[in-house]
C-alpha cells in the first residue's frame, strides 16, 4: 500500500518519517520530490575492480551549474536525508529530468526500513547537460510493509554525500 501526498506529511509530522530539510511544497498526489544536493563523486578509475575499493574524488557542483557531457558518469547526493522504522522509502527518478536525456538510476531504490541517510544518485548523461544545486531530480514513495520488521543496520546506514561503491566489503567475508 502506496501512501499519498497528504498522508506522507501527516507521517512526517508524527515522527513515523524523517525528511530533512521538508518543504511541504515538495509533497505531491502520492510521493515527495528531492533535490540534488551540493556534491558529486567521480572516479579516478579508468576500470574498476570490484573486488578493490576504487579510488575517486568530491566535488562541489558550483551554484552556476555542473556541465555534463555526453556519456559522463557521475554519483551524486540528494540534498534530504530521508528514512523511516516504519515505511519502506522507493525512490524514483522524475520523468522530466529523463526527457532531457540524463539517465537517474537510484543505486538502491529500494530503501531499507531504519536506514536513515542522503541518497546516492547515479547520473549519466546522454547528452551535453547542466545540472544545478538544489533542481528537482528524484521523487521517494513510500510503502507499508506486511510482516516483522527488522531495522536495517549495514554498511552504507547514515550516508552523508554521495557513497562510492563499498561492494568490495563483500569479498572479504
Amino acid at each position: 500500500m502506496i501512501l499519498t501526498g497528504p498522508e506522507i506529511e501527516r507521517q512526517v509530522n508524527l515522527g513515523r518519517i524523517s525528511i530533512t530539510p521538508f518543504k511541504k511544497s515538495h509533497v505531491t498526489t502520492n510521493s515527495y520530490d528531492l533535490c540534488l544536493g551540493s556534491k558529486y563523486l567521480k572516479y579516478n578509475e579508468n576500470m574498476i575492480d570490484v573486488k578493490v575499493m576504487s579510488r575517486y574524488n568530491i566535488f562541489e557542483i558550483p551554484s552556476e551549474g555542473l556541465r555534463l557531457g555526453k556519456r559522463d558518469f557521475v554519483l551524486a547526493e540528494t540534498e534530504e536525508k530521508i528514512g523511516s522504522n516504519y515505511f519502506v522509502p522507493l525512490i524514483h527518478a522524475k520523468s522530466g529530468i529523463a526527457r532531457v536525456g540524463l539517465f537517474v538510476h537510484i543505486t538502491a531504490d529500494l530503501i531499507d526500513i531504519g536506514s536513515f541517510g542522503k541518497s546516492t544518485l547515479q547520473l549519466f548523461a546522454t547528452m551535453p547537460i547542466t545540472i544545478y544545486p538544489g533542481m528537482k531530480i528524484a521523487q521517494v514513495t513510500f510503502w507499508q510493509p506486511v510482516g516483522e520488521i527488522k531495522l536495517y543496520d549495514g554498511k552504507y546506514q547514515h550516508s552523508d554525500g554521495p557513497r562510492p561503491s563499498m561492494i568490495y566489503m563483500d569479498f572479504k567475508k
